[in-house]
This record gives C-alpha cells, sequence and structure tokens, in this order.
C-alpha cells in the first residue's frame, strides 16, 4: 500500500489547556469527602470515561456526589497475543453530573509495524472526553425500574506516525469523534449492575486506526455500535463481570479494495474481568480480553486475546 502525508490541524499540543484546566478544577475548595457507595462509580475505561474497561457507563467518575467535585486518574495496559495498549488519564466529576476527561492511548502495533517495514511503531491516539448525567441516579433509584442515563461525546485525535500514508490511501482520517448514550441499572439488593450503551462512530479499532475509510467505495459513515456490561457485586469490595462491545468493520471493504482481502477486518470486543476496591480511593482491575482480529493480514487471522490490568485513584 502506499504511504501519502497527510495533515490536520489538531495536534496534542492543544490538548494542553484542557488537561491543565482540569487539573485547576480538581483543587477547587469544594472537594468529595464523603464519596459514592464502593464500586457503584465504576472505573475508567481505555477512552477515559467512567464505566467498565471497553465501555462508557451512565455513572459519573470520581468519589463525588452532589454539590462536590472529584478527580480521578487511572493506569492501564492491555497485552494481547501480538499487541500491546497502555492508556492513562484524568477525569472530573462535578456534582454527580458532568465528567470530564483527558485520555491517551499508546498502541504497540507489533508485528504488524514490523511486516508494514516499520519496526517499533507505535500508534498515540489523543481522546477529549465529557458526559452529562440526564435522568435518574443508578443508587438513589435501585429500587425502581429507572435506570441513570447519560449522553456523552469522545473527541478522538490520532497522532502522526509511519502509519499516515497507508491510512490516507484507505481513505481514513486520523480525527473523529463518537457520540453515545448511556444506561446503568443497578439492582442494589442483588448486587448486579448493568449497563447498556449506544454509540455512534466511525472509529476503526476505536480510532487507532484512523476514522472510516473511502477506498473502493467503503462506507463512511457513522455506525450505531451496541456495547453491554453486567457485573455482580461479591461484596462491597470485589465485583465480576462480563463485556461486549460491538466495533464497525469499515477498513474491510477498502482492504478489499487494496488487494488485501478480508486483511483489515475487524471483530467486536469481549471480556472477563474482576474489579476490587481496598479503598473508597483506589480501585484495582484485572480482565480477560479478546478483542478478535485486529489487521488479520499480518497476524496470521489470530485472535487477539490476552489480559488487561488498570489501576485507579479517586476523590
Amino acid at each position: 500500500m502506499p504511504f501519502l502525508k497527510t495533515t490536520t490541524a489538531c495536534t496534542a499540543s492543544r490538548l494542553l489547556p484542557l488537561a491543565a484546566a482540569l487539573a485547576l478544577l480538581a483543587t477547587s475548595p469544594v472537594r468529595a469527602d464523603t464519596g459514592k457507595l464502593l464500586l457503584t462509580g465504576g472505573v475508567s475505561s481505555i477512552e477515559g470515561a467512567a464505566g467498565g474497561g471497553i465501555s462508557p457507563w451512565a455513572v459519573i467518575g470520581s468519589q463525588a456526589t452532589e454539590g462536590e467535585v472529584g478527580v480521578s486518574a487511572y493506569l492501564s495496559r492491555a497485552r494481547t497475543r501480538d499487541y500491546g495498549l497502555t492508556a492513562y488519564g484524568v477525569a472530573v466529576g462535578i456534582h454527580d453530573r458532568v465528567e470530564l476527561s483527558v485520555g491517551r492511548q499508546d498502541f504497540n502495533t507489533g508485528i504488524t509495524g514490523t511486516g508494514l517495514g516499520l519496526p517499533g511503531l507505535h500508534l498515540k491516539q489523543d481522546i477529549v472526553g465529557a458526559k452529562v448525567r440526564v435522568a435518574g441516579d443508578a443508587v438513589l433509584d435501585s429500587d425502581s425500574p429507572m435506570p441513570q442515563i447519560a449522553v456523552g461525546v469522545q473527541f478522538k485525535h490520532l497522532q502522526s506516525s509511519g502509519l499516515d500514508g497507508t491510512l490516507s490511501a484507505l481513505g481514513a482520517k486520523r480525527h473523529g469523534a463518537d457520540v453515545y448514550v448511556s444506561a446503568t441499572k443497578l439492582f442494589l439488593a442483588h448486587g448486579i449492575l448493568v449497563n447498556g450503551t449506544l454509540r455512534a462512530t466511525k472509529a476503526n479499532q476505536g480510532g487507532l486506526l484512523g476514522f472510516g475509510a473511502t477506498l473502493g467505495g467503503a462506507d463512511n459513515g457513522y455506525e450505531l455500535q451496541p456495547e453491554i456490561s453486567v457485573a455482580y457485586l461479591i461484596n462491597s469490595k470485589l465485583a465480576v463481570g462480563v463485556e461486549y462491545r460491538a466495533m464497525p468493520n469499515k477498513l474491510q471493504r477498502a482492504g478489499q479494495a487494496a488487494g488485501l482481502g478480508a486483511g483489515l477486518r475487524a471483530d467486536d470486543w469481549k471480556d472477563i474481568f474482576i474489579a476490587y476496591a481496598p479503598s473508597k480511593n483506589v480501585s484495582l482491575t484485572a480482565a480477560y480480553v479478546d478483542l478478535g482480529r485486529i489487521v488479520p493480514a499480518t497476524t496470521g487471522g489470530r485472535k487477539q486475546t490476552g489480559v488487561y490490568v488498570s489501576a485507579q485513584i479517586a476523590f
């Protein structure tokens, strides 16, 4: 595939003022000092929003309740058969109503980068997110049918790399936005939490392989993708659960036009997780992940299964 130079007006440096603003907001005199029930606020997802590991929930991040401002920070690491992903960031929860987040992902392309003649290639993505709770309260409404509902947006920018020419040739852009609505229902008496998210997206592999595609008439429009999470609270500090996130398959047709057959096919993501909160300010998550096939043309069609670990500090 030819490598063509592409440009974009958005740069990672433009995220610094927002990150500084979030840090300043977190040091406001109104700080979270009471906090939510353990684990009911979720953990930090790989994109920065509060929820599960791979999907946002309707909950608002940090320990802040109504009338408080809180902050959370996370560091996550996933390792599959051929790839590695590191994600980190910070989020601010305002009055348990609004969540603002900044995150970065660093994807080690491993065997794929080597196959493209780019050994050691890392793809880095910056994500700025906002979420607003519009109805319900997961805890206060736990004895009623009403879920907590939130709407969110994630602005994503894939930094320039040696893959720019390939993405340009496929008709994929390096920036895009996801919009989603989430509904979280907590059955507190039974220790069960269920979340459903519907995401409108153009992102290929969450944006790590760009957004959309046009080569060969590939679909370049937004698609609605469902995401489901179910967690069981074993006790106040320990939860187990499963997640499913449907992924668009926009690059496959472009890959076929480039003579790669199904070499760029994408599959849905899944995980089985366990989360532990030793205190109200700390949570640890471990999971078995199945990300399906990621650029199977260079990985022999192997499914990308592996492990995921994450640590979060929240106030």
